[in-house]
């Protein structure tokens, strides 16, 4: 059990927290939970966390501010509970760094599919991404390096990138030049198949852009494409 990924479970209703405590348990994975924002910093100062399961409506400080806040200070992966599963708070939540969404209530079966999910690309990105043939990838001057994870722009400036952006980015340089689907690329970059009206990919496309266009709102790099999905343009050399 001590080599067992460590869950931080952040929900103020005690009763989830307990319930999902329980069921994380009896699936081998060592469990903390917290009931707010205070809580949560204190356990992550204190232990080595691996994945956080992160409510939207929290007291306080909400689960949005809070995960800007983590992204800002760290790659642990968030899972984002919310309350009505609209939309919007998905979309948010997203664009806030979170690594995917379940709205509640929820079958904790597929809470606990999506955690295997989510961990699953984080020990591959923490090696190599499958796919990834060099361990450096140039494109139109900016320098993707694999092994460490790093995004350095042509002026040699260190690009943050969040575990998604990172991912997709990852998906886009190992097919470029080549129109890639929405369901593609979830698969290919989240390791899962879209749902009806799925727009986390859209999300993080939008996120990319404003980090490596020179205009966001006339995209070069990252071109959509009307039949649906998205094109990597240009050209992609071994560093």
């Amino acid at each position: 059990m001590s080599t067992s990924p460590h869950i931080l479970v952040v929900d103020d209703d005690r009763e989830i927290r307990n319930l999902l405590g329980r069921f994380l348990d009896k699936n081998e994975y060592r469990v903390t939970t917290a009931a707010d924002g205070r809580e949560m910093r204190q356990v992550l100062k204190d232990r080595h966390i691996d994945l956080v399961v992160l409510d939207l409506m929290l007291p306080g400080e909400d689960g949005l501010d809070l995960c800007r806040k983590l992204r800002a200070e760290s790659e642990i992966p968030v899972i984002m509970l919310t309350a009505r599963g609209e939309e919007m708070d998905r979309i948010i939540g997203l664009e806030m760094g979170a690594d995917d969404y379940l709205p509640k209530p929820f079958n904790p079966r597929e809470l606990l599919a999506r955690i295997k999910a989510v961990l699953r690309r984080s020990e591959r990105a923490a090696s190599r991404p499958e796919g990834l043939s060099a361990p450096v990838l140039v494109f139109d001057g900016w320098t993707l390096n694999v092994d460490r994870r790093e995004l350095v722009s042509p002026d040699g400036v260190l690009v943050p990138l969040s575990g998604g952006e990172y991912d997709l980015l990852a998906a886009f340089a190992t097919h470029p030049q080549r129109v890639l689907s929405r369901d593609q690329l979830l698969d290919l970059a989240r390791g899962r198949n879209a749902q009806p009206f799925d727009r986390s990919i859209d999300v993080q496309v939008s996120r990319l852009r404003r980090k490596i266009e020179a205009n966001p709102k006339e995209p070069q790099l990252i071109k959509t494409v009307r039949t649906g999905g998205y094109m990597f343009t240009p050209a992609v050399e071994a560093g």
